[in-house]
């Protein structure tokens, strides 16, 4: 009776684990994603992937708006995903390709960064410029930024068209793969420890979303994006890395549909204290939630409200 019981029980516990880890279905335009279980994975941590699959479920609950989220763990191998193929409008987080594009090409051309990207790329990323993320993205070229995207295994990024680069499209698998090209020991970019640390400066007030619970002993790294536009309001992005001892691990989340920049960046933040209450074994927190009066509703001028004349905007849920 107790061993048959116990296989009973066994057979529940996969049944629920499989149901956790089951393929993402699509989801509606402006549907709520609290209806989607985030599929997580770790063939070393299997407990692990379970939890985390419960819980970031469970921060997205009562939420409305369009989510998609994708963590990866270089320690437990654990790996998130949720609609994480579905095209977003880049806003302010295409600043990370525009700075990998500009490291790229003094790597290929042999050379250290001139004074005049030097003085272009710091402001870009610590303070999110825009002047200097239009020279930058002139300078560089569509057919260069385009061989750094195909070079980083990127499938579901389109560069924004002409001066437009906030209007890049980009899905969460591809930021992860963009930040892998930064944290991997065996990426293609030699310079890479150069962008990390400019996304570890990130002045204060733009260090909201992915580091909220972050544990201590660890450094983010982080970019965000924050802009509304005529049609699924606001677009409120947070990609980061965190990195330390023996340990590496990325979060991001891309979400529009919300109905302001405070909503988003509490989305956000709801998933990614999950995500580091998992990961961080016991350590003590760095940062806490963003204090809802040091959340701005200033766009952050990446692209403008309305339409571009004589450009067909594509369908923005087209992507599953």
């Amino acid at each position: 009776m107790g061993i048959r019981m116990l296989n009973r029980r066994t057979v529940i516990a996969t049944a629920v684990v499989s149901a956790l880890l089951a393929p993402i279905p699509a989801v509606a335009a402006h549907a709520s994603t609290a209806q989607v279980p985030a599929a997580c994975r770790s063939a070393r941590d299997p407990d692990l992937a379970a939890r985390m699959s419960r819980d970031i479920r469970a921060a997205l609950s009562s939420r409305q708006g369009t989510v998609s989220v994708a963590v990866h763990d270089d320690d437990t191998g654990l790996t998130c995903a949720l609609a994480s193929s579905r095209q977003y409008d880049s806003a302010s987080v295409a600043k990370v390709v525009i700075m990998e594009g500009a490291l790229r090409r003094a790597e290929e051309l042999g050379r250290r960064l001139t004074k005049w990207e030097q003085t272009n790329l710091r402001p870009m990323i610590i303070r999110s410029d825009n002047t200097a993320a239009v020279r930058l993205w002139a300078d560089l070229g569509h057919a260069r930024l385009s061989r750094l995207l195909t070079r980083a295994g990127t499938t579901g990024t389109a560069l924004g068209p002409n001066g437009y680069w906030g209007l890049t499209r980009t899905t969460a698998a591809d930021q992860m793969r963009l930040l892998a090209v930064l944290t991997n020991s065996r990426s293609f970019l030699k310079s890479r420890a150069y962008g990390l640390k400019l996304l570890s400066q990130v002045r204060r007030d733009q260090r909201w979303g992915v580091p909220a619970g972050m544990p201590s002993g660890l450094k983010a790294h982080v970019k965000n994006g924050w802009l509304p536009r005529a049609t699924h309001g606001w677009r409120v992005h947070s990609v980061g890395a965190f990195t330390g001892p023996h340990r590496t691990y990325r979060i991001v989340v891309l979400s529009h549909d919300n109905p302001t920049m405070a909503y988003g960046v509490r989305t956000i933040e709801r998933i990614a204290q999950a995500v580091h209450r998992g990961l961080r074994h016991k350590r003590g927190l760095v940062q806490g939630p963003t204090p809802e009066n040091a959340i701005s509703e200033e766009p952050d001028g990446s692209a403008p409200y309305g339409p571009l004349p004589g450009w067909d905007e594509p369908e923005q849920d087209a992507t599953p």
